[in-house]
C-alpha cells in the first residue's frame, strides 16, 4: 500500500505540473502537447481516483454493493483506455507532421485537437462502462469486491486487451517505425541543407521522446494483461499473489513516469518545470517548444 500511495502522489503532482507547464508557457501550446495534457489528465485521475479505488478493491471494498464495486473497477479501465487513445492521438499527429507537412496546419488545428481529445475520452468512457452494461461475472456469495471475482476475464482479454489495448499499441508501433524509417531517408537527402537537416533531426528527437513514452506504457501494462490471459486460458491455475501485486503496481507506476521523461528528454518542458518550481520567469524557448536533448 505504501508503494501505491507514493505512486499516487508522484502521478498526481507530476502530471499537474505538466498541465501547468503547457497552460503557463505559450511556447508549449502545441497540438502535440495538447494530447500530452490529455494523457496527463488521465494520469492525474489514475493517481487521485483510480489508485485509491484499487487500494479499496485490494481490501475487498466496497462490500455488499455489487454495482458500486463494478463501477469502481470500471473507472480503472476507463482511465487506462483514455491513456491509450491519447498516445494513439500523439502518434497520428506525429505521422501527419512527418508525412503531410503541407496539410498539417489545416488538419491539426487546436479546434480539431480538442474534438479528438473529446472523442478519445468519450470512447474510453463507453469502453469502461461495458462491464456495467452486463458483461461481468454473476455476483457470487462473497461480498468482497475483488477484480477477478467481478470483472469477466473474457471481457478483459478478448475485448479490452486484444481489441482496445493490443491493437492500438501495434498500430502505434507501426506508425513510429515508419516515421523513423522515413526520417532516416530524409536525413540522407538533406545532408547538403543544414537548415533542413536541423529540422529533421529535431523531428527525430521529438518522435524518439514520444516513442519512449509509448514503449514504457507497453512495458508497464503488458505484464498485467498477460496475467489476465493466463487466468482466462488456465482457470484452474493460480498466479502467485506477489507476482499479481507487482504487475498491478508496475501498471500504476506508468502514470508517474511521464513527467520525468518529459523533463529528461524535452528541454522546453524541463526549463518550464524549473521556472514553475522556483517561481521564476520562463526563459525564451527555442524551436517552438519542440526541442529535445541531443
Amino acid at each position: 500500500m505504501a508503494a501505491e500511495l507514493v505512486i499516487a502522489f508522484l502521478s498526481t503532482v507530476g502530471n499537474v505540473l505538466v498541465c501547468a507547464a503547457v497552460g503557463l508557457n505559450r511556447k508549449l501550446r502545441t497540438v502535440t502537447n495538447y494530447f500530452l495534457v490529455s494523457l496527463a489528465v488521465a494520469d492525474i485521475c489514475v493517481g487521485a481516483v483510480a489508485i485509491p479505488c484499487a487500494i479499496l478493491t485490494d481490501a475487498g471494498l466496497p462490500r455488499q454493493h455489487f454495482h458500486l464495486c463494478l463501477l469502481t473497477l470500471s473507472v480503472l479501465i476507463m482511465f487506462t483506455q483514455s491513456s491509450i487513445f491519447s498516445l494513439l492521438a500523439v502518434a497520428v499527429e506525429r505521422y501527419v507532421a512527418i508525412f503531410m507537412p503541407f496539410r498539417y496546419c489545416a488538419l491539426m488545428t487546436p479546434r480539431n485537437a480538442a474534438l479528438v481529445i473529446l472523442a478519445t475520452w468519450l470512447l474510453a468512457f463507453l469502453i469502461g462502462l461495458v462491464p456495467l452494461m452486463g458483461w461481468h461475472k454473476t455476483p457470487s456469495d462473497s461480498d468482497d469486491c475483488f477484480f477477478v471475482l467481478v470483472v469477466d476475464m473474457t471481457y478483459m482479454v478478448y475485448f479490452n486487451f486484444f481489441a482496445c489495448v493490443l491493437a492500438p499499441l501495434l498500430v502505434m508501433f507501426l506508425i513510429y517505425a515508419r516515421i523513423f524509417v522515413a526520417v532516416k531517408r530524409q536525413l540522407r537527402r538533406v545532408d547538403a541543407e543544414p537548415g533542413g537537416q536541423r529540422h529533421m533531426r529535431r523531428e527525430t528527437k521529438m518522435a524518439a521522446s514520444l516513442f519512449l513514452v509509448l514503449f514504457l506504457f507497453a512495458v508497464c501494462w503488458i505484464p498485467l494483461h498477460l496475467i489476465n490471459c493466463f487466468l482466462l486460458l488456465c482457470p484452474r491455475c493460480s498466479v502467485p499473489l506477489e507476482l499479481l501485486l507487482a504487475a498491478i503496481i508496475l501498471s500504476h507506476a506508468n502514470s508517474a513516469v511521464n513527467p520525468f521523461l518529459y523533463a529528461y528528454t524535452m528541454t522546453a518542458f524541463r526549463d518550464t518545470f524549473k521556472a514553475i518550481l522556483s517561481c521564476g520567469r520562463f526563459a525564451p524557448n527555442r524551436n517552438n517548444g519542440d526541442e529535445t536533448n541531443p
